[in-house]
């Protein structure tokens, strides 16, 4: 039985994943804050789910956590990042964009780099992280958010580089959704906003297949070029 680890699977994409997962015969550490989720969770399927509640933005007890979950699983073959945080800022709150930094830059990072040598060691498996569309360019009312999502994708290629250099046979998948039905989507301006599920779905096939990118829903692979291409003295103004 294959064994993964959700980071941030209380609610949205990362508890869709984790239904899936155990759905398709994996063996699933679930995390995140609020035990209570956890359990809720759990006790939809008891023989596929093990619960371990931590915040990934405590990084100094990020190692703890993970080696006593994958000890429990009995070993690792995957880890999603799904955790993440943000909120529209348009006055500049430097308290929303700290918690945006505290878990998207440095929460991610303690468990990227845990996950990236524990597969080191055991000489395989698959990182996945959920990103963003928003990290292609700054945004001015989620500056912070966009920001740190730049600073994931920058981050897996950094590790996927890695990997290779060392032939490392470590899988590096970055997802990036546009807007998915779950709370963190807040924009007012929303338009091809996809089901939890249809998200999930497509998610799971990038992770089947170890796409390196995959955008999701893949419609946004559309804005993703857009995005690129708009000149930086018209992008400012928009």
């Amino acid at each position: 039985m294959k064994k993964a680890i959700i980071i941030g699977a209380t609610s949205g994409i990362g508890m869709g994943l984790a239904r899936m997962l155990a759905a398709n015969s994996y063996k699933v550490g679930i995390t995140g804050r609020r035990q209570n989720l956890l359990l809720n969770l759990k006790n939809e399927n008891p023989d596929q789910f093990i619960v371990k509640a931590f915040d990934v933005s405590d990084t100094l007890n990020v190692t703890k956590n993970l080696d006593s979950l994958t000890v429990e699983m009995g070993g690792l073959d995957l880890l999603i990042i799904s955790s993440g945080y943000g909120d529209i800022n348009a006055d500049l709150d430097f308290r929303i964009e700290k918690q945006t930094i505290d878990v998207n830059v440095s929460g991610f990072t303690a468990v990227a780099d845990w996950a990236f040598n524990y597969f080191a060691l055991q000489k395989h498996g698959h990182l996945v992280a959920i990103t963003s569309i928003a990290g292609l360019r700054g945004f001015r009312d989620a500056p912070a958010y966009s920001a740190t999502k730049s600073y994931q994708i920058k981050y897996l290629e950094g590790l996927r580089q890695k990997a290779c250099k060392h032939k490392y046979h470590i899988d590096v998948t970055d997802i990036r959704p546009g807007f998915v039905n779950t709370a963190m989507a807040k924009s007012d301006f929303m338009f091809w906003v996809a089901p939890v599920e249809e998200a999930v779905c497509q998610i799971f096939k990038a992770i089947k297949h170890k796409k390196t990118v995959a955008y999701i829903t893949r419609r946004w692979t559309v804005i993703a070029l857009l995005y690129k291409l708009i000149p930086r003295q018209l992008y400012q103004y928009a």
